[in-house]
């Protein structure tokens, strides 16, 4: 049952009272995950609960996203949440367990998308809600890419839903983080993530005449202190930076050297400068193949770039945060070497992403693991401080 507000409630008392509903709405997302642009009954309940609620929906966006307007005119602050699964057999033994065997909500993209549309549903509401256009972004596939390499972000974008927006911002839940506290820092907090793949070319011959040929896995061998000598020798030691070896696959037989091995693995880093260092840096450590009388080819697949927090952006969920839940509710956390597509919007207008404290109890429950799990009476904090936070940053933008 809902709670009857005043007209003066603060968005937090207004956030609790719909809680129950932003619960039910997260745990029908969790019965039925989907993958990247395959969102269709996510995105299909998304829209029709929108247009129950009188706001303006347009599906498709980004093949599978949904936008939603509040509002109309300048300035238009963005609000984004992210709606794909993970291909993760759930463990968990509750009630709302994934019924799509194989397929989990195991990074809390479902709490993200029930989060916003409870955002929604208080700034509908809202009797004094200023003039300007509140635009939220219902974003398929940011786990992943399409064939051509995109993410949901990048084609939402390219479908225009950045036109026009003067602040962008975002949450994402933290299942190690207490529940219902914030952290949100100003400067990088997510990576840049390219990913390479490479095949190191040799000459195959019988394993006991090796001088015959060029024997691919031991230039491999080479190649391989070459790379991890990038981080440690070839870039400044103050910069981070990740470059790891993922997978390594050659050979068929214990007596054949064969003709080639190939290696994958992913480049992280933060500054485009160290971003463009490492695709060069990687080069010439596979060069070293070259030397050894070998040859290599090399394909790096540049994904998303790094999330910048805009400072006066993470002021302002700052300042909402300690007038809704107090000083001790802001907490710090440490910057991350993962990705995140929200760098793209956050490029493209100034924005932030803060981290909404989740942790469920005392049992170890990662991203991106079956036992994934949440604290569902934090996702109230994190709608009240997104909502409450649109709204100053439409103030803010408005007084300029």
């Amino acid at each position: 049952m809902e709670q009857t507000l005043a007209y003066n409630s603060t968005m937090l008392e207004r956030a609790r009272a719909i809680q129950d509903q932003i619960i039910a709405w997260r745990r029908d997302f969790h019965r039925h995950p989907e993958l990247g642009f395959q969102e269709f009954r996510t995105a299909g309940v998304v829209a029709e609960t929108l247009r129950r609620m009188g706001i303006e929906v347009t599906t498709g966006v980004g093949k599978t996203g949904v936008v939603a307007v509040i509002g109309e005119g300048a300035p238009v602050i963005g609000i984004r949440a992210d709606m794909d699964a993970l291909p993760i057999r759930e463990a968990n033994p509750v009630a709302y367990k994934s019924e799509n065997d194989g397929v989990m909500h195991a990074c809390g993209h479902d709490a993200h998308t029930a989060i916003l549309l409870g955002v929604a549903r208080m700034l509908t509401d809202l009797p004094d809600r200023p003039a300007g256009q509140f635009r939220l972004f219902f974003q398929p596939c940011e786990e992943a890419a399409d064939d051509e390499g995109k993410s949901g972000a990048q084609r939402m974008m390219d479908d225009g839903i950045m036109d026009g927006v003067a602040r962008v911002i975002a949450l994402h839940v933290a299942s190690e983080l207490p529940a219902g506290k914030i952290a949100v820092e100003p400067g990088y907090t997510s990576a840049a993530v390219d990913n390479f793949y490479a095949t190191i070319i040799g000459k195959g011959c019988h394993a006991a005449s090796p001088h015959f040929g060029v024997d691919p896995i031991f230039l491999l061998a080479q190649v391989i202190n070459a790379i991890h000598g990038i981080r440690s020798r070839r870039i400044s030691p103050i910069r981070p930076v990740i470059v790891s070896i993922g997978s390594v696959h050659g050979g068929i037989a214990e007596n054949v050297i064969p003709n080639e091995v190939e290696i994958s693995g992913t480049l992280r880093s933060y500054d485009d400068e160290t971003r463009e260092a490492l695709w060069r840096e990687l080069e010439m450590a596979l060069g070293v193949a070259r030397a050894l009388d070998g040859d290599y080819k090399l394909e790096i697949k540049k994904g998303c770039p790094s999330m910048l927090n805009n400072e006066a952006v993470v002021d302002t969920i700052r300042a909402v945060s300690h007038d809704l839940l107090g000083a001790d509710a802001l907490i710090t956390d440490e910057p991350s070497l993962g990705g995140e597509d929200f760098s793209f919007m956050t490029r493209a207008a100034p924005g932030a992403m803060f981290l909404l404290g989740a942790k469920k109890d005392d049992i170890d429950r990662p991203h991106h693991n079956p036992l994934f799990d949440l604290d569902e009476g934090s996702f109230a904090v994190g709608a009240a401080v997104l909502a409450e936070t649109a709204l100053r940053l439409n103030r803010e933008a408005a007084a300029r």
